[in-house]
């Protein structure tokens, strides 16, 4: 099975999203995920002093690994995510100029959408791949009806309401990139917690695709 991903280097395009995580804690959490195999880390910007935790994360991790934002407004919130060295971004909406600005500075760019509509605009603007939120209430049908409309080339993600226990409902579709959340970590955890999870999520998702 062929696997999309936002960079040739991912070997899997699941994107560890870290809402809450504080800066003390963002170095042995990003480094625990990344040496589990999680290369694609997500902090959003309504963390407390998301930048900073951001920085600390593009510092530690390798080149093939996909640091960023999530939760990204504005473009002032894009120029500052390019100055803390993130390459990822992801939003909640689709905001053509924070896309576009975004897309200039070479970044990985996933748009939140949940219409035909706001898939199109997404797709117009450049972006790299979309952020389907959330997949829980479309589901995989919901999704795959939508995608039939869209450039072939676009990374298709689901994000919330899925995790390791329903990873084979997307993956049957075709719907082969995720965004993982609160399955994955949640403020207060230990870092052996977090890695546990990514463990058992990485052996969910290998077996769901077939790896």
């Amino acid at each position: 099975m062929t696997i999309r991903t936002p960079f040739p280097e991912m070997k899997r395009p699941l994107i560890a999203i870290l809402r809450g995580i504080k800066p003390e804690e963002t170095e042995s959490i990003v480094g625990a995920l990344i040496e589990t195999g999680l290369t694609a880390i997500e902090i959003p910007l309504n963390s407390p002093d998301a930048f900073r935790s951001i920085e600390i994360a593009a510092k530690l991790a390798p080149a093939d690994c996909l640091i960023g934002a999530g939760t990204v407004l504005t473009v002032e919130d894009v120029e500052r995510l390019d100055a803390a060295g993130g390459k990822l971004l992801v939003t909640p909406n689709v905001e053509p100029a924070v896309i576009s600005l975004a897309r200039d500075k070479g970044m990985v760019t996933m748009p939140g959408v949940f219409t035909a509509t706001e898939a199109l605009l997404a797709a117009r603007s450049g972006a790299t791949g979309l952020k389907f939120f959330p997949a829980g209430v479309l589901g995989a049908s919901g999704i795959t009806a939508i995608r039939a409309v869209l450039p072939p080339e676009l990374v298709i993600a689901a994000v919330g309401g899925v995790s390791d226990k329903n990873f084979a409902d997307y993956t049957k579709a075709g719907i082969l990139a995720f965004g993982l959340g609160t399955s994955l970590y949640k403020p207060g955890m230990t870092t052996a917690e977090v890695a546990e999870r990514a463990k058992v999520t990485i052996l969910a998702y290998d077996a769901a695709v077939g790896a």
